[in-house]
């Protein structure tokens, strides 16, 4: 296989968590452009729906399922629903999470009061929200022996950001977590089996909003300082993390495993001067 067609995910079975958000929203659309059966699992049905008939009326075929990644009942649930519908799974993409906002700990805040349980919810959905859609649903993709995992990190696992303790600390987990399955799954399972991370830099979502945008539209302080620390000066646009996404799920990456891609207009490579 060479050119173009080894980028094509024609006929593969593509689960996909956090579809339902923004940067979901590019990425489910683009996996149901290369040609992929797309599963969009997430709580909110409407919005499910809304990213299943985009899908459609490009021309691709997914359907909806619902589910919280949290719950390993309905995780369980929703891989049967996969599998009555198409009969496998070739890949998983692990992109629900986000920061919880008792987790963000603001300049003006005592650091010693920051509240260990909010801390904790915001470890458990990235990094659980992320472990638990893979023991389910890569229990399918490594009893076949081929398929591919993308895990969703962050420029902060790279470079911890100010504020946000709890989403640094699961994304930088998650990176181990991408290693450690990556080496176990190819040593058990065969080198069909591949698991990688893709690390966005700074893209405008509903999670971080508040964070970068004034009430009036304009950028925040902090906004304006992730675009000085960009080489690229300008904050990313969703749809400049599909072709990585689209190539780490394809063939054109069947040597690639354990890795983590930074999408981040040069952010982590910048020093400033």
């Amino acid at each position: 296989m060479s050119g173009l067609e080894q980028f094509s995910l024609a006929g593969k079975v593509i689960v996909m968590t956090g579809a339902t958000g923004i940067l979901g929203e590019a990425m489910s659309l683009a996996i149901g452009k290369a040609g992929a059966k797309v599963a969009i699992l997430g709580r909110n049905q409407e919005r499910a729906e809304a990213r299943v008939a985009a899908i459609r009326a490009a021309g691709g075929e997914a359907i909806a399922v619902l589910g919280d990644v949290l719950d390993e009942v309905q995780m369980h649930t929703a891989k049967e629903r996969v599998l009555a519908e198409w009969g496998t799974i070739d890949g998983l993409v692990n992109a629900a999470g986000g920061n919880i906002p008792g987790a963000t700990v603001m300049p003006d805040q005592d650091l010693f009061d920051t509240s260990i349980e909010d801390t904790r919810k915001a470890v458990d959905l990235n990094l659980f929200g992320t472990i638990i859609p893979t023991q389910v649903f890569g229990r399918v993709i490594a009893e076949k022996g081929k398929g591919t995992i993308v895990n969703i990190s962050s420029l902060t696992a790279q470079r911890p950001l100010t504020r946000v303790l709890g989403y640094t600390m699961a994304k930088k987990a998650v990176e181990a977590y991408t290693q450690w399955m990556a080496v176990e799954l190819a040593l058990r399972y065969g080198d069909g089996v591949r698991v990688n991370a893709i690390a966005p830099g700074v893209f405008l979502t509903e999670q971080n909003r508040s964070l970068l945008l004034q009430p009036d539209g304009s950028y925040t302080d902090r906004a304006q300082k992730f675009i000085t620390n960009t080489p690229f000066r300008r904050l990313g646009d969703p749809e400049e993390l599909t072709g990585t996404l689209i190539y780490l799920l394809s063939d054109a990456s069947r040597f690639v495993s354990g890795e983590t891609v930074l999408v981040d207009g040069g952010f982590n490579a910048y020093s400033g001067v």
